[in-house]
């Protein structure tokens, strides 16, 4: 099975996220989305494994920086700003099969696993 983590170096979190998988023998493929962000496409797709809203996976102070915080805001337009603000987007998130988890606490990521 191939994993995939959405991964900050400099987000403690989304470092221990990284620990854990390599603790349990895993190499994910890890993508730095702050040097390549993703397409309105793959947010979309992995808003669709997460079973959450746009909304849901932003960083609240990051999205008002941004100017994503108002709620008035559609769901794709949240798409595209995370796509064009790749910063808002929480971490990390990991992607196992057809499964994901926003890795929030750390742990969090041996339940897809």
């Amino acid at each position: 099975m191939i994993v995939t983590i959405y991964h900050n170096p400099r987000c403690s979190k989304s470092r221990q996220a990284l620990d854990i998988l390599m603790s349990k023998g895993i190499d994910p493929q890890v993508v730095e989305y702050l040097k390549t962000p993703l397409s309105a496409l793959e947010i979309k797709r992995l808003l669709k494994l997460l079973n959450v809203t746009p909304r849901q996976v932003m960083r609240a102070k990051e999205a008002a920086e941004v100017g994503l915080s108002d709620p008035a805001l559609s769901d794709e337009a949240l798409v595209e700003g995370l796509s064009r603000h790749p910063q808002v987007l929480e971490r990390p998130i990991v992607v196992a099969g057809n499964k994901a988890v926003l890795g929030r606490p750390p742990e969090a990521v041996l339940a897809i696993l």
